[in-house]
This record gives structure tokens, sequence and C-alpha cells, in this order.
């Protein structure tokens, strides 16, 4: 069969598919892949589809997979009922800011414990894996308190962006994924570009952030697919209205919405994630590689 003889090398080769026993194992493999694929896929057209349908529609018993009517001027409707637009300008700040200290002090941070290891990075290497493994619950009120009553200057960072920009900042795991990538970097370009006299600043800005662009690319898709899916520190964090984002504004969502409404808000909460994975897939399977690698 000709999908066999095109197929790439993978565990099963194109000289085991040729027998019957190994095209029934991938066959099998296939369909079992194909049913996971359906199953995990079905909620949300469910969730698309019930959100066009009306409340009595959704709690009718027999209930139907497909509306009667799909009224697309609804979405419109709804949009504008939820005022859907503050919070996307919301969560697109948080991405945005998130993005910028995800990207800034992780790469700084790999950088300096990849290229310059100055005294005590083994130390500091340990407290960072050690930090790794200390679950997320055993940090939350401890920061909580901190950004209610900053150290030292006393001042509450609560109802502000800075607490979530800060914690994307202090991400291990981007700060040890810039490192592993780092090592990889021959140290001849360090030392050509001191010997032609850059500092360790520019030699990072010009040398090693360019060669970067793949590991960039990664932890990019990775913090803006973070960031919006966010929802227990901006719901401990934020509590004005205007500054919420997507996630804590459908938890806020009270019962004078209809489910219809429930379900068309999901909707729009995942349209970002969706399009980023449809045009970034293969650097998001990449990244997966990326982070094994050593120098």
């Amino acid at each position: 069969m000709k999908v066999f003889s095109e197929k790439n090398l993978g565990i099963i080769s194109n000289i085991e598919l040729k027998q019957t026993k190994y095209k029934i194992l991938y066959w099998s493999i296939f369909t079992i892949l194909v049913f996971i694929s359906i199953i995990s896929f079905l909620p949300s057209i469910w969730v698309l589809l019930s959100g066009f349908k009306d409340a009595k529609e959704i709690y009718r018993i027999p209930s139907s997979f497909f509306p009667k009517e799909i009224r697309l001027s609804k979405l419109v409707e709804v949009w504008k009922l939820l005022n859907f637009t503050q919070s996307y300008i919301a969560t697109f700040m948080i991405t945005i800011g998130d993005l910028i200290f995800c990207l800034t002090f992780p790469a700084l941070g790999g950088y300096v414990l990849s290229k310059l290891k100055p005294r005590g990075t083994k130390l500091i290497m340990t407290l960072l894996l050690w930090t790794m493994m200390m679950p997320g619950q055993i940090r939350t009120v401890p920061l909580f308190m901190i950004f209610n009553r900053f150290p030292i200057f006393h001042f509450s960072l609560l109802d502000t962006y800075w607490p979530l920009w800060m914690m994307a900042g202090a991400n291990i795991f981007d700060t040890l994924l810039f490192k592993s990538f780092f090592d990889s970097i021959p140290f001849s370009y360090i030392e050509a570009a001191r010997i032609d006299g850059c500092s360790d600043v520019k030699t990072f800005a010009k040398i090693i952030l360019p060669l970067a662009k793949p590991v960039i690319i990664v932890v990019s898709i990775f913090s803006v697919n973070n960031s919006w899916s966010s929802f227990l520190w901006p719901l401990l964090i934020l509590k004005t209205e205007r500054l919420i984002p997507i996630t804590v504004k459908i938890f806020r969502m009270t019962n004078e919405y209809q489910l219809d409404h429930y379900m068309l808000a999901l909707i729009f909460s995942i349209i970002p994630p969706v399009i980023i994975y449809l045009i970034f897939q293969n650097q998001i399977l990449g990244g997966i590689s990326l982070g094994g690698i050593k120098g």
C-alpha cells in the first residue's frame, strides 16, 4: 500500500509494515488514537453547539446534540451583554506583561548560569532545582502576604498586575530551559566577542539572543498560553472589575446569566489558545526536545 511505502521510520519500520501482523497493529493503534481524539474533541463541540441553544432546549429531556437553529448574531449579543471587550483587554495586558518578564529575567538568569558562572553557581542551581520540586501550594500563602504588604517598603501590590508579572519573571523552568539551550552554544563565541571589546551585556544582546530564537519562540508560546488560562492568582490578586481576566470573569458570572451565555463565554475564552496552537503547533511540540538539550 502507498501509505506504508511513504511512511517515515517510527516504532514500526517500513519492512515490518509489509507483514500482516504489523499492519493490524498499526491500524489498531491508529483507530485507538482517532477514538481518543474524538472523545477529547467532542466536549468543545458540544459546548459550542449548546451556546446556540436557548435555556429550554438545553434542559430538554431527551436532549439533542445539535441546536434547532444556529444564529450567529447571538455571538455579538452575548459578547456585548457580558462586556467581553474589557475582559479581553485585561487578559491581553496580563499576557503581554507576563511575556516581557518571562523572556527578560529567565533569559538573563540562564545566560549568567550558563556562560558567566559566578561564584556560587552550583549552590544557585541546587536552590533552583529544590524550588521546582516544592509544591506550589506551599508558596501561595507567603507570596500573598508579601504582595499584600511588601517587605521593608510596606506597600500593597494587590489589585495590580505587578504580582502576576513578577511571578512570570521568576519562572524557574524557563530559566533552566534557557540555560540548557545556552549550554549548547560554543564558548568560543563569547571569547571572540570579548576580544572585540563587547561587554557581557552586549554579548548577550548581539550574540546569544539571535542564536536563541528557537527557545525564545517556545518560551513565548508557553508563556502566552499559561497567562491566558491563569486563574488562581488573578482571582486572589485582582478585585476591580475592569482588571480581571476572562477566566475570573467567567467564574464571577452570576445566576442572572443563562446557561447558553455561559457556554458561549467558554468558547470566547478558548479561541486565542486554539489559534495559537494551530499556528505554532510545530514549535510547541519542538519544545519537548528543547528541554532535553545538553551542553
